[in-house]
Order: C-alpha cells, then structure tokens, then sequence
C-alpha cells in the first residue's frame, strides 16, 4: 500500500475497532445493562462487522467469502437494532420481548443456512443480487420505522418553543448516522474517497468520534442506558384523564384572560410558568393527552380570535388581523388559519359576507 492507501485503512480501522470496544462494553462488561444499551451495543456489532468487511475487501480484493458473510450476518442486525434502540429509549418498550430475540434468531438462522446451503465462494451472486438485497430492504424499512417514532422529535425541532431532550438529541444523532453511512456506500458524491466502501468506513469513524459524548458522558449516559428508566417511563406515560382536564381548563384560562396568545414571542417555558407547571409537564399534556404541538395549540386561540374580528369586520385589514393575533408574518397567518379552518381568510370573510347579503 502507498502512503495515502496506509492513511485511509489506519483511520478507517481505528474507528471499526473503537466500535467493537464500545460494542463489547455495553454488551459484556457494562454492570448496569438495560435494553436500549443492549440494543446499542447490538448496533454498533452490526455497523462494525459489515464495514470492517467492506474496507478490508477494499485493500484485499481477495477476501474469503466467510467474512463477506459475516459482514452481511452484521448487516442485518443494524435494522432491528437501530429500532428497539430508540423503542426502549423512549420508554416503549423498556424490557427485551420475545418477539425481538425472535427476530434476531430469525436472521442469524436465515444467514447461517444460507451459507451453508449457498456459500459465497461458490456463489457470489446469489449474496450480491438476492441476499443482500434483501438485507437493505429490512435495514431501509427499519430506517422508516426508526424516523416514525422519532416524530414527535421532529415536530419539537420545528417548533421553537418546544425543548427537545438529551436522550432525544442522542437518538436523533444515531438515527441520522446510520442514514449517513450507508449512504455514503452510495452516492457517487462520496467517491473523492477512491471507493464507496472506504467511504463508508471513513464516514462511520467520523460519526463515532462526533458522538463519543454518547459513551463517556455518565451524566447523559445514564439518562439512555441505564437499567433505572423510571424517569423514561414517566416521560412517555399520560397524564391521566382528569388531571390533564384540569390543567387543560387552567391553562385555557390563564390564556383567554391574559390573552398569551397574542404575544407573538411566547413560548412553551413561558406558559408553564404561568399555568404554574413545569415545561415537561406542559409538553406532556400537550403531546400525549391532546395530540397537539405547542405551536398547533396556540395558534387555536389565534384563529379562533382572528375569526371574530373578521365577523366584526371593523374594517381592520386581514394583514393586520394577523399581527393583532400574534402571528409575525402574514405568511405564518395564512398557513396556520388554512390548516385549522381548511381556507384562506380571504375565502371565509368572502364566505361571511355571502351569507349576510341574503
């Protein structure tokens, strides 16, 4: 290998062989295990096993196919893992089930026979066109999984008055990572590299390192994988039907007394205060009991106000009913009163003036 050629395996391997370490620590040596660490550690196996066999292959074209077997065995456990992982996090699932030993003894079984049925030496495009075709497929609807459940996620990164957590953004930063790397295998952007697979390699040890704060941080490790999820659970449990009533009624009151909703600035922290609970506990209600958005629950009270000064029609321009409101832009103004009345408030004041003309 040339100078260039030594550089890329030595970086490409290290961050392989930083993944096993931390695969093994949270898998054998880690004292206090829970789901979400044994799913992790599964993860990273997996991430390991299949791209220490693509950058092997890249500098030993010769590979015996055993180990493009193994890679493709490791392949199929990122899928799974990727999904139990943020399913325990978030407080789903906090136990190993049977059904999830159930599905990775169905793909180790499913490779280890088709190795010994098919083995790659003896007939590579089988694996290359049929098997692991079929391995992508699992790991891309997994992937599409993993993203739903990290929905709520991606709403509070929209909405600025929602606080989205560490164990949130952990998990966001892993689900994006194992978006990256495999893509990276791909897309012909990444060929500067010389080959998509030490692309892929490179790319995995770049993402480890960036997140290393996930391993060694014991503040915020023990918040994702810790066996204590207490707190997980409770973060993911409704509030029950008659407290969230009350609170809901208090908070309505609060809002249409002092009308917050005007305030175009006002965030979720500033209405908790207010309603004298605390921000969790607002997000909680919001999302879990009533389904909404904290933007989605404001913006009610703005529309339903911007409706009765349109029936008033004090000759206040619709521009400027939006900012009375508290919508700072027009634009804003007319998305969110679409979204919630199904028109434009061009459309329901000509309406409104329809009707009383007979």
């Amino acid at each position: 290998m040339n100078l260039g050629q030594q550089i890329l395996f030595f970086f490409s391997a290290l961050g392989v062989f930083n993944g096993f370490i931390i695969s093994a620590y949270l898998l054998v040596f880690k004292k206090s295990k829970s789901a979400a660490s044994y799913f992790l550690g599964l993860m990273l196996l997996g991430l390991c096993l299949k791209i220490g066999k693509s950058f092997i292959s890249y500098f030993y074209p010769a590979l015996p196919g055993i180990y493009i077997q193994i890679g493709i065995w490791g392949g199929s456990l990122i899928g799974p893992s990727l999904f139990y992982l943020i399913k325990s996090a978030l407080g789903t699932d906090t136990k190993i089930t049977t059904i999830q030993k159930a599905t990775y003894l169905f793909w180790f079984l499913a490779i280890l026979i088709a190795s010994i049925v098919a083995p790659y030496d003896s007939q590579p495009d089988i694996w290359e066109n049929y098997i692991w075709s079929i391995i992508a497929l699992q790991m891309a609807i997994y992937m599409v999984l993993s993203g739903w459940l990290m929905r709520t996620t991606f709403v509070k990164l929209l909405d600025k008055g929602e606080k989205v957590s560490t164990t949130e953004k952990l998990l966001l930063s892993v689900l994006i990572g194992n978006i990256v790397v495999p893509a990276s295998f791909k897309l012909s952007i990444f060929s500067f590299f010389n080959g998509p697979c030490i692309s892929g390699a490179l790319f995995f040890s770049l993402i480890l390192y960036l997140n290393t704060f996930l391993f060694i941080s014991r503040r915020k490790t023990s918040n994702l994988l810790s066996d204590n999820q207490d707190q997980v659970r409770y973060a993911n449990k409704k509030i029950d039907k008659a407290q969230a009533s009350t609170l809901t009624e208090r908070l309505q009151k609060i809002i249409l007394e002092e009308e917050l909703y005007k305030n175009p600035d006002l965030k979720l922290n500033d209405l908790a205060k207010k309603a004298g609970i605390s921000g969790h506990q607002l997000s909680q209600l919001l999302n879990d009991n009533l389904g909404k958005s904290f933007a989605a629950y404001i913006n009610e009270y703005r529309i339903n106000e911007a409706c009765q000064l349109i029936i008033n029609d004090k000759g206040i321009k619709l521009e400027a009913i939006g900012y009375e409101v508290g919508f700072n832009s027009k634009s804003t103004f007319y998305t969110a009163f679409k979204k919630h009345k199904s028109t434009t408030p061009t459309l329901y004041k000509e309406q409104l003036s329809a009707v009383s003309s007979f």
